[in-house]
């Protein structure tokens, strides 16, 4: 099953884990990418899977976490390990990725208190206190000894499908979900042989490894991914978690540990967890070092190891022995591969942005902001195939969009000539970058100029193209991907004494002392702004007719975002809209209304800020409409089917034209990217 490379570089040596040989020292750890049907890792599921082990990962972790209880009910797209049927999908994905070389493991849970009884069959939220958990807001019956025989025999049962599903091993969640609120001495509140001592909080899970071991064998890899420092009051200490560790070692029921260190009840634990973009990489590394240098014993780790450098040292330190660039395998399945073939510089670099997960928990698939074929696998192509007939295509902006349809054309051997306005490429996203906190986003620009310059792509900067200027270079293909400007004319009166988000980030306009911000888009670029205010001492209202603001950056982003803005003098009000501004004196009088009533309030204030999406610069896509072969038409079922674009109506046409990203419409990084590739990937 396993390929082993000879080479000196840390990360490619093979370990032995057990009776498991791992071909290298890279593993994407467990994590739920909400990608299941009806419960069960269909083929999306397993695609996404198997093009990692394609990449040439060791072991690659499902189910982040799958659900052993129908009182366990997911809280987002989970697989069901309690159903019989999970067993045969999971035995063609893992008959898959074993083809490929790789092994293959789940984790299995009961979230206890971490779900809701609203979801699934609803059934009472159980857990080992009547504490609820901030993030999932159900308030858990305490569980009863008859629960605990129950739960521990879920386990069994679904310990045993994955045995029979041919999978390698599996692994223990415990840390926030029902395991670990029995060990935690900040959630366990039982009396008798399950609660009070260290002894009675471990028994817990000491009985559902014990069970798992009396069903599956002493043969089959289990593992537990537990927090050995819940960082909190009243939580696991440093000094209990060493003494766990211990005790997992020595109980000869687990062949490894897996190091977290933190607690999750919250948006702001959860993300000290699992850090975002502009916090520290590696932050609990050296942590996971101390557990293994302790106990002597297989040491896993992952959290935010963003890039080749920082796992090499985290192997050739001996700090762990397996480590995990889980988010960066969402960015780049290839990274193994790459390494192996000396091609660092072509990985795709994860910068951070955990969109993945920030999506995920807001009930939709996780995808990466800027590898739109992650999760599409079945549709979508990690690597570009050439074309048969060589073209000349032309692309209109160098934003994200249009060096996504720039690379991929280049990829496919065409000829590509990029026309953009600025003095270099990036667009919003170069605008984004200039926060020191969101300045990794530069990556997505930087990887993709690399790979544009490698595949001889031709740039012409500071040049605004007219239709003329593509005409006269007999495209066969014309992308327009110009982007959009600021939409603020959105009041019925004082249009023109607003600026706009865009004008605070970019430094054209200073900030005022005292502002509105109108945040009508709740996107990333409204915060932004509200932080360039409020560090430059001014005092701000952040206002939006939703019920709650920002709606678009979700939990994991809001908490830098927060952190930075409640040290300032912000508020936030929902619910209310700005109809109007009129100049006041030396001041600014802003009109407020409110969708519910008709209620009017006013706001003395000295500058105005809107964030209101953009409009498309389409004037050049009008212009060159009329010459194109299909007048800018899209055959949609052909394009959601990958089919090339065939539509011809206008035979006199000498080109065929598409528009991408926000010159379509106001959207994301990650729709524009995914326009391109799913476009030009058929050219």
């Amino acid at each position: 099953m396993t390929t082993l490379v000879s080479s000196s570089d840390p990360l490619l040596q093979p370990f032995q884990l057990k009776h498991l040989t791992l071909r290298n020292r890279l593993v994407v750890t467990s994590h739920e990418p909400a990608y299941p049907e009806d419960g069960m890792p269909k083929d999306k599921y397993r695609a996404y899977h198997v093009a990692r082990a394609k990449g040439g990962i060791a072991l690659t972790m499902t189910a982040g976490s799958a659900a052993v209880s129908r009182d366990s009910p997911p809280v987002f797209n989970n697989v069901l390990a309690y159903k019989d049927e999970v067993v045969g999908w999971l035995k063609k994905m893992t008959d898959e990725v074993h083809e490929h070389g790789a092994a293959v493991m789940i984790q299995l849970t009961h979230l206890g208190r971490r779900t809701g009884w609203s979801k699934g069959d609803w059934l009472p939220v159980v857990s080992s206190s009547r504490h609820r958990e901030p993030s999932h807001r159900a308030f858990p019956k305490l569980i009863e000894d008859w629960d605990i025989t129950r739960i521990i025999k879920d386990y069994g049962d679904a310990a045993e499908r994955m045995k029979a599903a041919g999978m390698d091993g599996l692994e223990l969640e415990c840390y926030g979900h029902l395991m670990d609120q029995f060990i935690s001495p900040a959630t366990n509140t039982l009396d008798g042989p399950y609660g009070g001592t260290l002894d009675n909080r471990m028994r817990f899970a000491f009985d559902v490894l014990g069970e798992i071991r009396k069903r599956v064998g002493p043969e089959f890899i289990v593992g537990i991914r537990y927090t050995a420092d819940e960082d909190m009051e009243n939580g696991i200490t440093k000094t209990e978690g060493m003494e766990i560790s211990r005790r997992f070692k020595t109980s000869g029921l687990v062949d490894y540990l897996n190091i977290i260190r933190g607690h999750i009840e919250t948006d702001a634990a959860l993300t000290d967890v699992i850090p975002v973009q502009g916090m520290r990489s590696a932050p609990h590394l050296d942590f996971a070092g101390e557990i293994r240098a302790e106990t002597r014993f297989p040491t896993f780790h992952a959290a935010r190891i963003p890039d080749v450098a920082t796992a090499r040292h985290a192997i050739a330190s001996g700090k762990v022995d397996m480590i995990g660039m889980t988010r960066a395998h969402m960015t780049d399945p290839h990274i193994v591969r790459k390494i192996m073939e000396k091609r660092e510089d072509d990985i795709r670099p994860c910068v951070g942005a955990t969109y993945c997960l920030d999506r995920i928990y807001q009930g939709g698939d996780a995808y990466c902001i800027h590898n739109p074929a992650t999760g599409r696998e079945l549709t979508m192509p990690h690597d570009i195939l050439a074309a048969s007939v060589k073209k000349h295509v032309v692309v209109v902006g160098a934003g994200p969009a249009g060096l996504e349809a720039a690379r991929v054309a280049g990829e496919r051997g065409h000829e590509v000539t990029v026309f953009e306005a600025a003095g270099e490429a990036g667009g919003q996203v170069r605008l984004t970058s200039r926060s020191k906190r969101r300045s990794e986003m530069i990556g997505i620009i930087d990887w993709r100029m690399a790979q544009c310059q490698r595949l001889g792509v031709k740039f012409r900067f500071n040049t605004y193209a007219e239709a003329a200027d593509i005409e006269s270079l007999s495209p066969d293909v014309v992308i327009i991907a110009t982007g959009g400007l600021p939409h603020t004319e959105v009041l019925s009166q004082g249009n023109e004494l607003v600026c706009s988000a865009w004008d605070i980030l970019s430094g054209d306009v200073k900030p005022g002392s005292s502002v509105l911000l109108y945040d009508d888009a709740g996107d990333h670029t409204g915060l932004m702004a509200a932080e360039v205010l409020a560090e430059a001492g001014a005092k701000v209202e952040i206002m939006t007719r939703d019920r709650s603001f920002a709606p678009d950056v979700m939990g994991m982003n809001l908490v830098p975002y927060m952190r930075s803005l409640q040290k300032h003098d912000v508020t936030f009000t929902v619910t209310f809209l700005l109809e109007s501004v009129v100049r006041d004196g030396n001041q600014l009088r802003a009109v407020i209304g409110t969708d519910y009533s008709n209620l009017k309030k006013e706001r003395q204030i000295d500058q105005v800020v809107v964030n209101h999406g953009t409009q498309p610069l389409d004037d050049l896509y009008f212009a060159l409409k009329p010459q194109s072969r299909n007048l800018g038409e899209v055959d949609y079922p052909a394009l959601m089917a990958g089919k090339p674009q065939t539509i011809s109506t206008n035979p006199a046409g000498r080109f065929a034209l598409f528009r991408i990203g926000d010159a379509v419409s106001a959207r994301n990084t990650h729709a524009a990217i995914y326009d391109a590739l799913r476009l030009v990937k058929d050219i």
